[in-house]
């Protein structure tokens, strides 16, 4: 059974008079199959789709973000990957099922994969907590990409989570220490990663594993520092003004592209991602081939360097320092920091002349 958004239910009932008229053993009796019919309603189904999908606003694309049927982590896992061989646990504390963590092949390449898993089902949600991770998820995906560094083995991450886990048990347990710790050792990593945020990215839940070479987004993916809801919440204390909010945070996929917060943009099929899970499948795989030929001629030191250079100049070309390269720009010796401390010194030098020339006059004085 499909499941529809609140904005799509002019295209529900068009799509159910279109399954009507395709089942000859309908509620009238056996009746014919009127081909003219069909091929116009579908026809017609297409344009509405596209009508409605190409004017979609940042909360309807929220919406679309969190669909149901979207395809999941598993779903790429288990068809773009051969040999998958899943690993468990932190070795600290206990395995989290909200994070799906393996080794595997792609097209015969040795690969870590990592995917925040939400479910497809409210048996599979509850068991993999809705896709929020706790701190053990996020010291797993540690240990083995720490793991994948030592062996030179490329990352891939599928990100898809409303956020981290906020339970109290989480926070007892060093969330925040947790997404801290993963963020580092993401930067310091010295293989080709890549994030696909394939549903939500939410806030350092998401950040905690999206800190890598190549930031994907599919076209209908949202990635904010916070819900809508929330931040709704905080800033006009109404959670109902979800549409200014997600407006304001600049949370699609077209606006991270902008602002160079993400590097590509896999478009979906007309309708989302779940309407066609084939084709977003090969359009997924072609973005990992592509991206991991780029980084198959570059040496380690290069790819830690790329990736340190990416994150460097976010924000740099539209604030008030003039656009250079971010080795330039952020050392100290040619900083607006190092000219404060140097000018800073020097008034010092003449603060202490200035001190040691009135204790001397006072001590004459004294005398």
């Amino acid at each position: 059974m499909k499941n529809y958004l609140n904005f799509e239910l002019d295209i529900k009932d068009l799509e159910n008079e279109l399954q009507t008229l395709k089942d000859p053993y309908n509620q009238e009796g056996l009746s014919e199959v009127n081909t003219n019919k069909i091929s116009e309603l579908q026809l017609e189904i297409d344009n509405k789709l596209k009508q409605v999908y190409s004017n979609l606003d940042p909360w309807q694309k929220t919406l679309v973000a969190r669909h149901e049927d979207r395809p999941k982590s598993k779903f790429f896992i288990d068809n773009l990957f051969d040999d998958f061989i899943q690993l468990s646990g932190d070795r600290l504390y206990s395995e989290d099922k909200s994070v799906i963590t393996g080794f595997a092949k792609f097209n015969s390449q040795s690969v870590l994969v990592i995917g925040q898993e939400k479910g497809d089902d409210l048996e599979s949600r509850i068991e993999h907590n809705f896709g929020m991770m706790r701190p053990e998820g996020y010291r797993k995906s540690i240990r083995l990409m720490k793991l994948a560094d030592k062996f030179n083995i490329p990352i891939i991450i599928f990100v898809d989570t409303p956020g981290a886990y906020p339970g109290v048990g989480a926070e007892e347990r060093g969330q925040a220490e947790a997404i801290a710790k993963s963020i580092e050792c993401s930067m310091e990593l010295k293989v080709p990663t890549i994030s696909i945020i394939i549903g939500e990215g939410g806030s350092g839940g998401a950040i905690a594993l999206a800190s890598s070479n190549k930031v994907i987004m599919l076209e209908n993916a949202i990635y904010s520092v916070i819900s809508p809801e929330g931040c709704a919440t905080i800033l006009w204390r109404d959670p109902k003004k979800t549409l200014e909010a997600a407006t304001a945070m600049k949370l699609s996929s077209k606006d991270l592209l902008e602002l160079k917060v993400i590097d590509e943009i896999i478009y979906e099929p007309v309708g989302g991602a779940h309407r066609d899970k084939n084709l977003i499948l090969n359009r997924v795989k072609n973005s990992i081939e592509n991206n991991l030929n780029e980084f198959s001629s570059l040496s380690r030191e290069e790819i830690f360097n790329k990736r340190k250079e990416k994150f460097l100049s976010l924000g740099r070309d539209r604030g008030f320092i003039s656009s250079s390269s971010p080795k330039d720009s952020l050392s100290l010796e040619s900083s607006y920091v190092r000219n404060f401390l140097n000018k800073f010194q020097k008034k010092n030098i003449f603060i202490l002349l200035a001190i040691l020339v009135i204790i001397l006059i006072i001590s004459i004085s004294s005398i």
